[in-house]
């Protein structure tokens, strides 16, 4: 088999076909297992019919590791703390899964904690924002290493925040690790670029399976263990390749750290705490005022899946940016500039019918018109 594939891809075939295989079985014996695994089809957030297993970040973590044991020894230099150091995201993400019982505080210490393991291990941080201040502040260790967690566990939590349909947080993951891939190969680092192949083959086999038959969920298990491992490469491009700005691998995740912001912005008005669920994401939106009114008749199955193939936009956008751009920080600012005003736009334009934000009361007399009854308390708590 090996004379129709190079090296690389290759790994990436064995990776891939591993992970593909492990969430088949998983799909395959839901039976024995499904009383903890099912993701019961009750809740604010949830959009399918069936109670369907939601740990298929252990196919993901079985590619992943199978991935590290073909890869060659650079690779293996780069994914093996990245595997050490993302172990509490992904047993506090699946323990959440069978349990339903981890908070979601906890499950974010959980996900920084893997930042300062990381360090730990490796002796890697941001050290380097691309911001007057900061700066000065990440030249202190104690302070480089903090922030390293904070944007590790916010990564890891955005990638969960948007894991809401089928194919949208895998195929998201996918896109900023293409992204990531072509940004090193062009550095010229290969081994890096080689583990964001590896990474983004474990996820494509568990793709194959939820998307768009939606057989299985990633859980959070798998959202926060590759939401880790989108931070960790972030780290380790800036730490190898200092001519890159700070922004790009940022706004490679431009997608979901917009979400994520926004989110906390949106509960912020509504009184609510940063962690609690609501169906107001943009994801939410598109599926309700858009999807549902190009495919009236279709099934709830073939929404969800449009809806998270639609969404994947969202993530290209701002990594094409990057990838273009990616040692030119005035550009990367002005493209996230770009992205949250299109975002803002694109938010508007689903909940109150126009390109911009209006300044005046949803419930007032003149707005009501425009809004279907059923519609009307969701748009006014928002």
């Amino acid at each position: 088999m090996q004379s129709f594939f190079t090296p690389d891809q290759f790994t990436a075939f064995i990776t891939c076909g591993v992970a593909l295989l492990t969430a088949l079985l998983l799909v395959l014996t839901q039976r024995w297992h499904g009383h903890l695994s099912m993701d019961s089809a009750s809740g604010i957030q949830k959009f399918h019919k069936h109670p369907t297993p939601r740990v298929g970040g252990i196919a993901i973590a079985v590619g992943v590791v199978t991935g590290y044991g073909v890869a060659p020894t650079g690779s293996q230099q780069l994914l093996g703390p990245l595997i050490l150091a993302g172990i509490p995201a992904f047993a506090f993400g699946l323990l959440e899964d069978v349990t339903k019982r981890v908070s979601v505080r906890t499950r974010l210490l959980a996900t920084m904690g893997c930042g300062v393991l990381g360090w730990a291990i490796t002796g890697h941080s941001i050290i380097d924002a691309n911001l007057p201040g900061l700066d000065w502040l990440l030249g202190f260790t104690l302070f480089s290493v903090l922030f390293t967690a904070f944007a590790v566990g916010g990564i890891a939590n955005a990638i969960n925040i948007i894991d809401g349909f089928n194919g949208l947080a895998a195929g998201t993951v996918i896109i900023i690790l293409a992204a990531f891939g072509l940004m090193t190969m062009a550095l010229g680092d290969h081994d890096l670029a080689r583990a964001c192949l590896l990474l983004g083959a474990a996820v494509a086999g568990f793709l194959l399976v939820n998307w768009p038959m939606g057989k299985i969920f990633l859980g959070d298990g798998g959202a926060y263990f590759m939401g880790f491992a989108l931070a960790w490469l972030a780290v380790l491009i800036l730490e190898r390749h200092s001519e890159v700005s700070a922004w790009a691998p940022m706004l490679v995740c431009g997608f979901p750290v917009l979400e994520v912001l926004f989110s906390i912005l949106r509960r912020h008005r509504r009184n609510l705490s940063p962690g609690d669920p609501d169906r107001l994401h943009l994801h939410s939106l598109v599926k309700r005022r858009v999807v549902r009114a190009l495919f009236p008749n279709a099934s709830s199955l073939v929404r969800n899946s449009f809806t998270g193939a639609m969404m994947w936009i969202a993530a290209l956008v701002p990594s094409t940016i990057a990838v273009t751009w990616p040692t030119h920080t005035s550009m990367l600012v002005l493209g996230f500039v770009v992205c949250a005003l299109l975002y803002t736009a694109v938010y508007a334009r689903l909940t109150q019918f126009c390109w911009f934000w209006r300044v005046r009361h949803l419930s007032s007399e003149k707005e009501k018109p425009a809004i279907r009854s059923d519609q009307h308390e969701a748009f006014k708590k928002s």
